[in-house]
Parts: C-alpha cells; structure tokens; sequence
C-alpha cells in the first residue's frame, strides 16, 4: 500500500490540474475565510467558519482529487494493471486514496490552527476531531461512489461539481440559518449534520451526547456511498 501510496503522491505534484483543485482553491477560499473571520463570525459564527474551511478542503481537495485520482488511473488501465498483482482491491484503492486523504488531514488541521490562533480556541477540540474525521470518510465515500460514474479526469470536472457544491451549499446554509427550522431536513442533507457537529464542537453550549447523535446522519451518508460505491465502481475503462 505504502509504495502505491508513495507513487501517487508524486503523481500528484506533476499534475497541474489537480495541484489546484487540491492546493490552491481549498488554502485561497480557507485564507480568506481565516483573515475575514470578524466579517464572516457576524454573518454565522466561528463555528461557521471552521466547518466551511473543513467542506471547502473536504470537497476540492480531498472528493474532487479522489475522483479525478480514480477516473485518471483507470483510463490509463494502471488499476487493471494493479489488480493482477498479490494487492488486494482494498490495499489498492487504500494506497491510491491515502495520500489526497493525508493532505486534506494536513490542510484542515493548519488552516483550524490558524483560525483558532486568530479568533481563539474551540470549545471541545477532541469533538471537532470527530467531526472532521466523519466529514472526510463520508466524502472518500462519495469521492469511490462518483468514480463509478465518471469515464475521464476531464469527465470528473463535470460529475465532481453537484457534491461538490452541493455540501458546500449545505454547510453555509445550516452554518448561518442553525438547524431551529426545518431541523429534519437540514440534519439528513449530506454535510447538514456533520456542519451542526462542527459549530458545536467550535461555539459549545451544546451537551457532548447530544452532539455525538448528529454522528448518525454522517455515518448513514458513508453507508449509502459505500454502497453506491461496490455497486458503481469499475476498475476498467467504461464503454
């Protein structure tokens, strides 16, 4: 896995297109939400900030990289070629998404850091963990999920954009408005829950046990992507 993960990672740093979605739009977007943090606090809150900076690495740079990751190595058929060897398929897709997975770890944890150095500490810091590691499994999911269905990297630009922006939609949505109306729908929307969990782990107030239920509609959006995932995904080319 580590030598599939080692090549992929330099694979990464070659190329341009995903250098930007993974680099340059999460740290520019994360830059400017960081250094606006007073303007964008009165708009929501810093719990606000912190869970568009997690969406807007999660979405860029870890979904979109993944995907594009995906769709590129199979057109090329490296990932038929990787299936004959003595890997077996979860090493495979472990070693190919580990280093985009790395580096979204990496990025949310420098760009919170900084956040909370500028505007001060989360409440609850080992709940903002879990928020962010719930986060970033449910869009690995969807990221294997989107794969199956996307024949080209070109073709990932296109397929990646309603996750994409969609969560992100979501995320700023019940980041500003709070879930007190139309509590249901916002908690079940995919990034919804995983938003509410951030704002509290970032603002508290809010009892610990009552913030771990909002893991549920998280881990259910990793179940059904999962299961999108076997069912869509192909490690040959599509017809």
């Amino acid at each position: 896995m580590l030598s599939i993960a080692s090549s992929e990672l330099i694979q990464i740093f070659r190329n341009r297109l995903v250098l930007i979605t993974s680099f340059i739009i999460p740290v520019a977007v994360s830059a400017l939400f960081v250094r606006q943090h007073e303007t964008f606090a009165a708009i929501g809150s810093l719990g606000y900030i912190a869970a568009i900076v997690m969406f807007t690495v999660a979405a860029f740079g870890l979904y979109a990289t993944a995907v594009t990751t995906l769709a590129s190595r199979r057109q090329n058929l490296f990932l038929k070629r990787l299936r004959s060897t003595a890997a077996a398929d979860s090493t495979i897709l472990a070693g190919l998404l580990l280093p985009p997975t790395a580096i979204a770890v990496v990025q949310v944890a420098a760009i919170l850091t900084a956040l909370a150095m500028v505007a001060g500490e989360p409440d609850n810091v080992p709940l903002l963990v879990v928020a962010v590691l719930a986060t970033l499994a449910m869009m690995i999911g969807l990221g294997l999920a989107t794969a199956g269905l996307t024949n080209s990297p070109e073709h990932a630009q296109v397929t990646t954009l309603p996750v994409t922006l969609g969560v992100i939609a979501v995320a700023s949505w019940v980041g500003i408005s709070g879930t007190e109306d139309l509590t249901l729908l916002k908690r079940l929307l995919p990034g919804g829950s995983a938003t509410e969990l951030t704002v509290n782990a970032w603002n508290g107030g809010i009892a610990v046990t009552d913030s771990l239920l909002l893991l549920a509609p998280t881990l259910g959006w990793v179940v059904v992507a999962v299961v999108l995932a076997t069912r869509l995904f192909r490690w040959e080319p599509r017809r």
